[in-house]
């Protein structure tokens, strides 16, 4: 998905929403586990409750989100029955909602050689839209994965866990935070058409920072909802003349309710968030 369809798609949605997808077998809904048993095998419940689940969360929340953010740590987890199904909950995406993007959140980044193998299982065997990268390792470790049309690489640069004040906010001699080299650096190696940035939600005013090193990059911005993170500080910091971000909901939505109409309620968690944004867009005048 270029920059231009992403775009055309915020605008139509009147959304900047990305739905998370962190499935947790620990904390299916009452009721799912009897409605798999009746349509997979025993060996093949692990497999069914993440894809039903899934699936059924995409469905009630496609028409209010332009994109998805499968976590393959909660797929993973569940050895070749989770990978079949992070495997199958794409496909799905593929097939039912081709123009959403799609971005697989697995961190990769490595020596050279590995992560060309990384882009070559996420942008070819996967076909992903985008994916999440650690720049730690450097140049060498990201520009493999920049070597595909209509692909994105999702660089790490201020998150929102506990720890980023570890070493994101470490500064130099200079004064100069370690967030910020890499924002300056990164941009050596990509452009605003194929690299976006991660900013955590609850970074708040840091997204002015932000903003005076990548003016026109779009960021993936997790941690609104569950997280405490607010959409209006988001946007009255970090939005641009063309939206420029790309807002994710994980737990607010899709573990919303934990009975039979969960996907009822995540999708009417997603529709809350899209009004919201919708309303944000047009006071914006980009809607």
């Amino acid at each position: 998905m270029t920059r231009k369809e992403l775009i055309e798609q915020i605008r139509e949605k009147q959304s900047f929403l990305c739905v998370g997808l962190d499935t947790d077998l620990d904390k299916m809904p009452k009721g799912l586990k009897e409605i798999v048993k009746k349509e997979y095998e025993e060996e093949e419940m692990t497999f069914g409750m993440l894809f039903e689940f899934s699936t059924r969360i995409i469905d009630a929340t496609a028409p209010y989100c332009v994109a998805y953010k499968p976590n393959l740590a909660f797929y993973e987890a569940y050895g070749i029955e989770g990978m079949a199904a992070f495997e199958g909950i794409i496909e799905y995406l593929q097939e039912n909602y081709p123009k959403h993007l799609i971005i697989a959140d697995a961190k990769r980044g490595d020596i050279g050689n590995t992560s060309k193998m990384y882009a070559k299982t996420f942008f070819e065997q996967y076909d992903v839209d985008a994916l999440t990268v650690a720049p730690y390792m450097g140049e060498d470790s990201v520009t493999p994965f920049l070597g595909y049309d209509g692909k994105w690489v999702v660089l790490l640069a201020l998150t929102s866990n506990k720890g980023s004040h570890d070493f994101q906010l470490m500064k130099d001699e200079n004064g100069e935070r370690l967030f910020e080299k890499v924002l300056k650096k990164s941009q050596e190696w990509g452009n605003d058409e194929n690299m976006m940035y991660v900013v955590g939600a609850t970074q708040g005013q840091m997204f002015e920072d932000i903003r005076k090193l990548a003016p026109n990059h779009f960021l993936l911005v997790p941690g609104v909802g569950a997280q405490g993170g607010s959409l209006e500080e988001v946007c009255k910091y970090g939005m641009i003349k063309d939206c420029g971000l790309l807002v994710n909901s994980s737990r607010g939505i899709i573990y919303a309710s934990n009975e039979k109409d969960f996907d009822e309620v995540a999708g009417q968690k997603a529709q809350e968030l899209q009004q919201q944004m919708a309303k944000i867009l047009a006071d914006a005048g980009i809607c």
